[in-house]
């Protein structure tokens, strides 16, 4: 996992549009997440919109192998990357975006350790979830919320 800071909001729409090959969104302070500029699948090829009355609060992208993780916390933009290319627990969830076909993926990341309430026994743990893409998805299908 790497961790680094951004200390402007333009260095992170530097950041988000120099990845290649990611699908993911980005949701700025200031409106809601708009289909047309804001949401980038495999295959699509578009930056993030640098003049922009706000700033990006939350972005997350994925290339199937690892996940990408942008927040703004205070005064700066956290960026977390994660390794998933072994994860093997995703879950799929209906997004609230109007006329969005797609479901929202999120891997499990699980870490085994002892836990003295199983004798000190190997019990896997919840470590974080992450974006792990977009899928195509029923969406009458309410079965996950």
């Amino acid at each position: 996992m790497e961790n680094k800071i951004m200390k402007t909001n333009q260095e992170a729409i530097d950041y988000s549009n120099s990845l290649e090959g990611y699908e993911g969104y980005v949701q700025f302070s200031h409106r809601p997440i708009d289909r047309e500029k804001d949401i980038f699948l495999a295959g699509e090829v578009k930056k993030v919109d640098t003049d922009e009355d706000g700033f990006i609060y939350e972005a997350h992208f994925c290339n199937g192998a690892e996940s990408i993780q942008i927040r703004q916390v205070n005064d700066s933009w956290f960026v977390s990357t994660t390794d998933i290319s072994n994860v093997r627990d995703t879950q799929d969830y209906i997004s609230d975006i109007e006329n969005f076909p797609y479901k929202v993926k999120m891997a499990q990341i699980w870490k085994a350790e002892e836990d003295p309430l199983c004798e000190d026994m190997q019990a896997k743990k919840l470590q974080k979830v992450v974006f792990a893409g977009f899928k195509k998805g029923d969406l009458n299908d309410n079965s996950t919320i």
